[in-house]
């Protein structure tokens, strides 16, 4: 189970924002901040090892729905931190303050804010079914506008550069699945040789919601494939080869790769140049919605605008002159006619 460490920045917490202080309420803990362990040496350790009402249940009940462990992990990572960081358990939280929190962290993205909302939904919903709670502070907070996404795929220059950069074989392997598979780096991190069915050409991937999908094979990895183990991860943990690599370190693999070729973007926007490639080349939507595993077209819809170049084409064909240009306006006759 995550324990949140490090990812919300504690400059940003909501015990920073207020005054600290402490109550008799059973159901609130203790608030400490970075100043406050620096300038009154507060024992920190009471609020990291607080006790979260629930969350053991709620991680359960989760996986009894078959959620992945990678969504399941992220929820209760948010969870606790809403408790630590505001001081008050989340089972009786009011909307006031998860309001009061979300506010603390104005550096996170619309995305990332949403999918933290959305995470509280499904936790106070769990606490209503298993008749923990009566009522739903999320209803007072409403849903948030998430702006459009745009899919921001490498260039076909960067392509090259990145796959002339000098690198380990496995690190190519990982490129090479997201250019030619647009696998995410969950998915790249679970490739397994039995995944991979070279007579049929065709590779299986559990993706989002363990739903499984062939997607066929790319002549090159197939090449690949012949390189690679026939049984067990492709990218074990070295710590523990019989567990694959955590999907951070393959993106933060390919990421340095990048950076190292000169090439500005993350590991994703590989699966972006995947995408936005086929549909460019003139492949179907409904086949590019097939190829990378997307539940609705609308998510694959978001792939199908106008390329960089043939908008700079269109810019760069722009003439400031052309109105000194020889033009004689047509007499009503000739309309006409």
């Amino acid at each position: 189970m995550s324990t949140g460490g490090g990812v919300f920045q504690p400059g940003n917490t909501c015990a920073q924002r207020r005054h600290h202080r402490t109550s008799d309420d059973p159901n609130r803990t203790e608030r400490f901040s970075i100043v406050d362990v620096a300038l009154n040496g507060a024992p920190v350790t009471d609020v990291t090892t607080a006790h979260t009402i629930g969350l053991a249940d709620f991680e359960l009940w989760q996986t009894a729905r078959r959620l992945s462990r990678t969504t399941i992990s992220e929820r209760i990572r948010v969870i606790r931190a809403l408790h630590l960081e505001t001081g008050t358990q989340p089972i009786t939280i009011d909307a006031v303050t998860i309001v009061e929190w979300l506010a603390s962290h104005d550096g996170w993205s619309d995305c990332t804010n949403a999918n933290y909302i959305a995470y509280l939904r499904a936790w106070f919903k769990f606490l209503q079914l298993t008749d923990r709670r009566a009522d739903n502070p999320m209803v007072k907070i409403g849903q948030p506008v998430v702006p459009d996404r745009e899919p921001r795929p490498i260039s076909d220059r960067a392509v090259i550069d990145l796959l002339q950069t000098r690198m380990r074989s496995k690190t190519r392997a990982m490129i090479l699945l997201a250019l030619l598979a647009g696998l995410r780096v969950h998915e790249i991190a679970k490739i397994r040789g039995e995944d991979i069915d070279t007579r049929a050409g065709l590779l299986w991937v559990k993706g989002k919601g363990r739903k499984t999908r062939n997607i066929p094979l790319h002549p090159i990895l197939i090449e690949l494939a012949a390189s690679m183990p026939d049984h067990g991860y492709w990218f074990p943990m070295r710590s523990a080869p019989s567990m694959p690599m955590h999907s951070k370190s393959v993106s933060d693999v390919i990421g340095r790769t990048m950076r190292r070729g000169g090439i500005r973007g993350s590991a994703h926007q590989l699966r972006h140049w995947y995408a936005t490639t086929l549909l460019d080349d003139g492949a179907d939507l409904r086949v590019v919605q097939e190829l990378m595993r997307h539940k609705s077209i609308a998510s694959t819809q978001i792939y199908t605008a106008v390329p960089t170049t043939r908008r700079r084409e269109a810019i760069t064909a722009l003439d400031l002159a052309r109105g000194a240009s020889p033009h004689r306006s047509p007499e009503p006759g000739e309309l006409a006619a």
